[in-house]
């Protein structure tokens, strides 16, 4: 049984609440899902799951389940997930009678999905509303009723995309398919386009319903799927209330609303129009206390008849600003994009989901229970498992310490803490480096770092070893933007498309794609803990770029590339293997695995081309080759790949260390400065667990007492607008990124050791 705990959060009960969480599987443990339970107190809830990952043996790795909550007012609770329906029906001391499971058919609330032959649509009811989607130009609704109010096909408007100096795109979705189907959710995914004269740009909309449930989510997914930047005017959405062709009603209460620390509403009893907009000048001046990945405030319009009303809630609205609500005797609009406010411009290649509840209620609803629910969607409730579960079960890096240091525990606390929030619908989940950007690699402007070094990757692994919620929504935030901004969606260079942009101003601009600035892990980690298939597309479209990559005449000169180009491209394909089993990413790491053996034996040792006339050791990338080998090795055993990784080190050992305890920079006397890179400590570490030889770990004590030295977090402080976005102080997000899997493998090298204490 695996114990599912949920912290207190809400003042009032949440009955049925739709919850899921990612479950990690010990290999050979678990074959099917058949018998997975969720229960509380031997009384089972409905649930579903699906399997997102398997070990290469055929057994279940990964598991996404979702399930229906009862969660008390202003306290904490847990749940009980078993394995097997044999072990659930032991825990009820035999009193099958009083406790007996519940069949779905029984179940009252669960979610029915149909599919009409003739037109395709898809009908879902939830039990508290039923709406059938449609196909082709207009509306993606052709129906919907909820309390016996019936809202038309003429009532839901189409999502509206003008573009700046153009005027008004045409919208059309080809097809809806189902994306996941269970007693509990059902998300179904419509594929369409906004046409302009010959341009068209690619949409998805997704739309996630649940058992029992008087609302759902809309998500809407825009692909600037052209060769020319798309500055858009507006983008609207909105929800007629006098749509309707006959029996017209009149709005007799309209609200808009947000907030901050509590909801302010502008609300009207006789249905005259409010509105709301946040934009950058907004949230410059406004104090919010949040940890905005977490929780930031709400933003939301609803208009209300006599037979009932409707409440929409834009997610994380001031976060991915410019965002604006309307509410008035004609309905709804939520503005994705307003007009005349900061300026949206999607590069090429570039797409962003934006997403939003549409919660269906009657004409008595409490403006008070609407806040709550939009409340409640954005921060949902969910529940943890203890670090324990993804410690035993061998799917993660073994980050989980014995012998913690409590300032050590705080330095990584501070490290992951500290990044800028930069907000914005382009930025948000993204910050600027400053050193890249004081550099002028930016020309100017600030230099994003486009999750180098796999910051959301870091936060998973931070998330699982410490239980702390704010790091599981670090790791969804940011790769979020990821698959959105910093993928080429795009292109007509197949070098191009699928791959990760380099860090650059306005993301993509001026920007290449290469080996080195591509990762994986973090989209795998956002997959199994959303269950959301598209992150894991995105890290086959990567891997897939990259062996593209890999065939192209740089990578076939032994010296002309360095140790960081293939040694960041084996991390990702080995990840890939890991996640597929797939032969075909072994194959690229064969041949890399030859090319180093050839590029020691050209040189002696892994050095890089620098100035036109050396050839140079440069730690950290040397330290990454040493780390990616590994990752190879401990799928692929060889002494050859042994060796070489403890030649690599020791020959770092013998001419790059330096007296007072550091490693340099690189090797020329122009840049042997004091090296502050943590990598070193991962090779140190690997030396270690290939040899148990503990001197490697001795070498690494200077780097790890003066990385970890500081505890304190930048959470908090002055902002600026810059472009499109508004910055928040502190550091780019690549010093966790790079710095967190070294530091703690080397932390728990060292304690267990006894070299650190």
């Amino acid at each position: 049984m695996i114990t599912l705990t949920f912290e207190k959060i809400y003042l009032k009960e949440r009955l049925g609440e739709p919850c899921s969480i990612a479950v990690p599987i010990a290999k050979d443990k678990l074959r099917n899902i058949e018998g997975i339970v969720v229960a509380k107190d031997g009384i089972e809830t409905l649930s579903q799951t699906k399997v997102t990952s398997y070990w290469e043996d055929g057994s279940i790795r990964f598991l996404f389940v979702r399930f229906l909550a009862n969660l008390p007012g202003n306290q904490g609770t847990s749940y009980e997930l078993y394995l097997d329906r044999t072990e659930f029906e032991e825990s009820k001391n035999g009193n099958k009678i009083e406790n007996s499971v519940l069949t779905y058919e029984k179940k009252p609330n669960v979610l029915c999905l149909t599919k009409d032959k003739d037109s395709l649509n898809y009908t879902i009811d939830t039990g508290e509303l039923t709406f059938t989607t449609k196909t082709g130009q207009g509306s993606f609704l052709k129906e919907l009723k909820c309390g016996g109010t019936v809202y038309e096909e003429s009532q839901f408007g189409m999502p509206q995309l003008y573009i700046e100096h153009e005027g008004a795109c045409d919208f059309k979705l080809h097809e809806f398919h189902v994306v996941e189907e269970g007693p509990v959710c059902v998300t179904l995914e419509g594929e369409g386009e906004h046409i302009w004269k010959e341009k068209s740009y690619r949409v998805t909309v997704q739309l996630t319903a649940y058992a029992g449930k008087p609302w759902f989510e809309v998500s809407y997914r825009l692909f600037n799927t052209s060769n020319d930047a798309l500055p858009i005017e507006s983008l609207q959405y909105e929800i007629f209330a006098n749509g309707k062709e006959k029996n017209k009603l009149e709005v007799n209460r309209t609200c808009v609303a947000t907030s901050n620390y509590r909801t302010s509403y502008l609300v009207s009893e006789e249905g005259e129009t409010v509105s709301k907009k946040v934009d950058a000048e907004d949230l410059l001046y406004e104090a919010n206390e949040h940890i905005a990945e977490v929780f930031y405030g709400t933003m939301f319009a609803d208009y209300n008849t006599s037979e009932g009303g409707v409440c929409a809630t834009i997610y994380q609205a001031q976060q991915n600003y410019p965002k604006a609500v309307e509410a008035s005797k004609q309905g709804i609009k939520l503005s994705l994009v307003p007009e005349n406010a900061t300026k949206v411009i999607m590069q090429s290649g570039m797409a962003r989901e934006q997403k939003f509840l549409l919660h269906f209620h009657s004409n008595e609803e409490d403006l008070k229970e609407l806040n709550n629910r939009s409340l409640i969607y954005q921060m949902p409730d969910r529940p943890q498992l203890d670090s324990n579960v993804y410690r035993e079960s061998g799917t993660f890096h073994d980050v989980f310490v014995d012998k913690k240091i409590s300032k050590v525990e705080l330095s990584l606390i501070a490290k992951a803490d500290s990044h800028a929030r930069c907000y914005g619908m382009l930025n948000w989940g993204d910050s600027p480096d400053p050193g890249y950007t004081t550099q002028g690699r930016g020309g100017g402007l600030p230099v994003w770092t486009n999750n180098e070094y796999d910051f959301p990757h870091a936060c998973a692994l931070m998330y699982v070893r410490t239980g702390t919620r704010r790091f599981l929504d670090y790791l969804l935030v940011a790769g979020r933007h990821w698959m959105d901004v910093d993928v080429c969606h795009y292109s007509d260079n197949p070098l191009y498309y699928g791959g990760q942009w380099e860090h650059t101003n306005n993301h993509v601009l001026n920007s290449t794609i290469v080996c080195s600035h591509q990762w994986v892990e973090g989209l795998i980690d956002y997959y199994h803990f959303t269950g959301d298939e598209e992150a894991y597309k995105t890290a086959i479209g990567i891997g897939e770029n990259i062996l593209r990559l890999l065939e192209t005449p740089m990578f076939h000169k032994k010296g002309e590339i360095n140790a960081r180009e293939t040694g960041w491209a084996m991390r990702s394909l080995v990840a890939l293997y890991k996640e597929t089993h797939e032969e075909r990413w072994l194959l690229k790491c064969d041949w890399i695995v030859g090319h180093f053996e050839d590029w020691e034996k050209e040189y002696g040792h892994w050095l890089s081309p620098y100035t036109d006339n050396t050839a140079i050791r440069v730690v950290f990338m040397i330290s990454i080759a040493v780390g990616s080998l590994m990752r190879y090795y401990r799928i692929r055993p060889s002494e050859n790949i042994k060796g070489m990784i403890i030649r690599a080190v020791d020959d770092l050992i013998e001419n790059c260390y330096m007296d007072n305890g550091l490693f340099y920079y690189k090797e020329l006397p122009s840049l042997k400065r004091l090296g502050n890179n943590t990598i070193i400590l991962e090779a140190l570490t690997i030396c270690y667990e290939l040899t148990g030889n503990e001197k490697y770990l001795t070498y690494g004590l200077m780097t790890f007492e003066s990385a970890t030295d500081n505890q304190s977090a930048t959470l908090g402080g002055s902002k600026k607008i810059v472009g499109d976005s508004v910055i928040g102080p502190g550091p780019g997000t690549k010093n966790f990124a790079q710095s967190f899997l070294p530091l703690v493998s080397y932390y728990k090298a060292a304690t267990d050791t006894g070299i650190l204490f």
